[in-house]
């Protein structure tokens, strides 16, 4: 029997180098947030609880100041089977620039715009461990919203979301019960994955007009990804197919990494990560990369601070439009770490979803504290 406490609180500064596109928005944001995991244990280990509440105070936006729990989970693990209930995270994907087949989780926005942040999600997840592969299956018995940023925000829509009038394709709304289920498994340089998806999808639509107003459809999502690894070459892909109630479509990112080891006889290692983004739907995509190349540098210098750097541009071969990304970190001593996230949006058409971000170039400084 263990009883184990950690996490994490976080001091976070963003600064905007540009003028907003409107008067609300503000040029610099302070927020802190926390984080924190217990986790117990029972029965010599085959039974576990776990809880990880969040929380995020910010100085301008009010819908960034929220709370949420990211995992109030009982796990019951037996040799060849894991039943899990309660609220959890889950992720699927390997490719760095997005993660078309993860779709668990709602996109807790307001956290950043990469999509990294998920909110926690009420479920039902069996696993059945077989030598054939692992096969989850999930009950999703309540749908959770999308966050967005309030009027104040940045990184926002112009105009601005209003996120107390969602609307629902099915008449059950948020109670409607969806389903999913998963297939992983490893053969020798190669890992795979099938799923497939019923319920609310995660991605809303958008009805125009003095605000927009979220509206989630019911869809069919099958999923693939694959990660295959040869010596120093690691090759993935990640491809949907999706059917909704007006629209039936195929996208796809697929790519490479190449790691050089032990940089100029040190211990450091670089990574080029090439990527190519499609959707077939094309300039009616509800996404901006739909014909898009990702080029990054990853730099690990596996050092005693755990000091890495990525960067990554992302390029629209239709429009020009680009998207930089720098993200760095380090650890000071055993509890601080240093995070340092930046983006810049370069020649961003008015046509282009990313529009209403063309003004938010910004630097973030995160200073946390680890217990």
């Amino acid at each position: 029997m263990a009883d184990e406490w950690s996490g994490h609180v976080a001091a976070e500064y963003r600064y905007f180098s540009e003028t907003a596109l409107t008067a609300e928005q503000h040029d610099s944001y302070l927020s802190v947030a926390t984080q924190s995991e217990w986790f117990h244990d029972w029965d010599g280990g085959r039974q576990s609880f776990t809880f990880v509440p969040f929380y995020r105070y910010d100085q301008h936006d009010d819908e960034r100041t929220h709370a949420d729990i990211r995992e109030l989970t009982w796990l019951k693990a037996a040799a060849d089977w894991e039943l899990r209930i309660g609220v959890r995270k889950v992720f699927w994907g390997v490719t760095e620039s997005q993660h078309l087949v993860d779709i668990i989780n709602q996109t807790d926005l307001v956290e950043n715009i990469d999509g990294e942040d998920k909110l926690g999600q009420p479920m039902v997840n069996l696993a059945l461990i077989r030598d054939w592969g692992t096969l989850d299956l999930f009950v999703l018995p309540y749908f959770r919203e999308r966050t967005f940023p309030g009027e104040q925000g940045r990184l926002r829509t112009v105009p601005v979301v209003n996120t107390d009038n969602a609307l629902y394709q099915s008449d059950k709304e948020e109670k409607h019960i969806d389903y999913a289920l998963r297939w992983q498994r490893s053969m020798g340089e190669w890992d795979a994955g099938l799923s497939h998806f019923y319920g609310t999808s995660r991605d809303p639509q958008f009805i125009p007009g003095p605000l927009l107003t979220p509206f989630y459809e019911l869809i069919h999502q099958t999923g693939l990804d694959v990660q295959a690894t040869f010596d120093a070459w690691l090759w993935k892909l990640e491809a949907i197919r999706r059917r909704g109630p007006d629209e039936t479509y195929t996208a796809a990112t697929w790519g490479l990494e190449y790691t050089f080891y032990g940089v100029m006889e040190s211990a450091a290692d670089i990574c080029l990560v090439l990527e190519y983004l499609y959707d077939e739907r094309g300039q009616q995509a509800s996404t901006p990369f739909q014909d898009d190349v990702m080029v990054g540098l990853r730099f690990t210098l596996n050092d005693e601070a755990s000091s890495e750097a990525l960067i990554g541009v992302i390029d629209d071969l239709d429009s020009d439009a680009q998207m930089l990304n720098v993200e760095a970190s380090r650890r000071f001593g055993n509890n601080w770490k240093l995070n340092l996230e930046a983006r810049w949006f370069n020649n961003i058409p008015v046509t282009d979803p990313l529009y209403s971000f063309s003004n938010d170039d910004y630097i973030q400084l995160e200073l946390a504290y680890y217990f």
